[in-house]
């Protein structure tokens, strides 16, 4: 039989979608030609907001109408956090939640033997839970993997459903990242992220922290570039920062998760820093890492947010000069503490804020890019693209290369940034 997976949601999801492939096709399944008739079709889902919620179902109607008689497996977040409503899906065959991938492939054939509808989701089992060790040996690209080595959040801040949808942290163990990364390597993977649900956790209740981490990939024979995915910034020591910069394959740059730069409106969503803090630590890394980026989400609307709140926190948002910033209006998510919240913005507010932000920023990030020009700079080179070539430099400048020469694909090669645009510089090869 065959099958496809079609995945929704964050780099995490995204690498525990191939690990599933692998395990698939470890097991006799063929991946479909044709996604929309495929026998099986495995939905990865996401949850971290209504509107995630609203793209599962429409994903899973969609995939019945075309194929009527194939397999639907949910998994994923949604399930794990809300069971209940996954267990109603009629048009799903096999529902099962974060805690039980192992069982995909024994649920599939129990499935194709009896016909009956199978659901297994498992509560996490708190600070005792074991890391689930999945591992991949690619993905898709020849170029960058995503590598997870940490799971679940302990932090519960108060719009966020994650914490029940992954459970607690816990983390892979540095023997077992080792042997993933020299498989990665021996695959011609040149570049790896480090990602996890909240990756500035890796190593809590454990001898080993994240540098530890980023230290086992950078001194992996074959692997040129070692990325981090997003951080929650009040983790990020001077000690931590201090062993980052001492690795050269290390790439100064930085997701810093702000979402507000108002202290009240910090307070109200239980983050764990203040605007403050957050300004030091990202002078720590601009100290140490001379030409790093800084990016980040930022919310807007959310519950109590006064619009002096909201001024504050473009304020303080313009002040750190930001090379990117993902703006998002706040959805509210039933089953967190800020749902409970009485306050509420008409839709227009929020889209008002979040246009206002949205046009702050556009200028932080064009000024950005305009600090680049000039530069030399390494860039791994990712594909050919309408007559040029693709890449990014160690702190993630996406440059285009006038150049037809598609063999320089998976290389880094040394280029010298020449003009910026508005989402990405042009660069010469030297």
């Amino acid at each position: 039989m065959n099958f496809n997976i079609v995945t929704l949601g964050c780099k995490v999801n995204q690498y525990e979608s191939q690990a599933m492939r692998e395990d698939m096709l470890r097991n006799g399944f063929e991946l479909s030609q044709d996604s929309a008739a495929a026998d099986i079709t495995i939905i990865n889902s996401c949850t971290v907001t209504g509107v995630s919620d609203a793209k599962n179902r429409k994903l899973i109607n969609k995939v019945r109408r075309q194929n009527p008689d194939g397999i639907i497996v949910l998994t994923g977040c949604m399930p794990q956090a809300f069971p209940d409503e996954a267990s109603a899906l009629e048009s799903c065959d096999i529902i099962l939640g974060n805690a039980k991938r192992a069982e995909l492939v024994p649920a599939i054939r129990e499935y194709i033997s009896t016909h009956h509808k199978y659901y297994h989701i498992s509560e996490h089992t708190g600070s005792g839970e074991k890391f689930e060790n999945l591992s991949v040996s690619s993905l898709g690209e020849h170029t960058r993997t995503f590598v997870k080595i940490e799971d679940g959040c302990n932090r519960f801040c108060s719009y966020c459903i994650i914490p029940y949808a992954r459970g607690r942290v816990r983390s892979k163990s540095l023997d077992s990242l080792k042997a993933e990364l020299i498989t990665l390597a021996a695959n011609g993977y040149k570049e790896v992220v480090l990602v996890g649900i909240n990756l500035s956790a890796y190593g809590l209740g454990e001898d080993f922290n994240l540098a530890d981490a980023v230290e086992c990939a950078c001194t992996t024979e074959g692997i040129e570039r070692v990325r981090l995915g997003s951080l929650e910034p009040e983790q990020m020591s001077k000690e931590l920062i201090s062993r980052l910069a001492a690795q050269p394959k290390f790439c100064p740059q930085f997701h810093l998760s702000l979402q507000s730069g108002c202290d009240k409106t910090l307070k109200a969503m239980n983050r764990h820093y203040d605007s403050a803090e957050y300004a030091e630590i990202v002078a720590d890394l601009r100290k140490v890492f001379k030409n790093s980026s800084i990016t980040t989400d930022v919310m807007v609307g959310f519950s109590g947010e006064t619009e002096d709140d909201f001024q504050k926190s473009m304020s303080f948002v313009k002040s750190i000069g930001f090379a990117r910033v993902h703006v998002f209006p706040y959805s509210v998510r039933r089953g967190t503490h800020a749902a409970k919240s009485p306050e509420k913005f008409a839709p227009q507010e929020k889209e008002r804020r979040a246009k206002l932000m949205g046009a702050l920023v556009k200028k932080s990030e064009a000024d950005f890019l305009s600090s680049q020009v000039g530069l030399c700079e390494s860039v791994l080179i990712e594909r050919m693209r309408h007559g040029f070539l693709g890449g990014y430099t160690k702190n993630y400048t996406p440059i285009h290369i006038s150049s037809s020469d598609a063999n320089l694909c998976g290389q880094i090669r040394d280029v010298k940034i020449v003009r910026s645009f508005a989402d990405f510089c042009q660069g010469d090869l030297i």
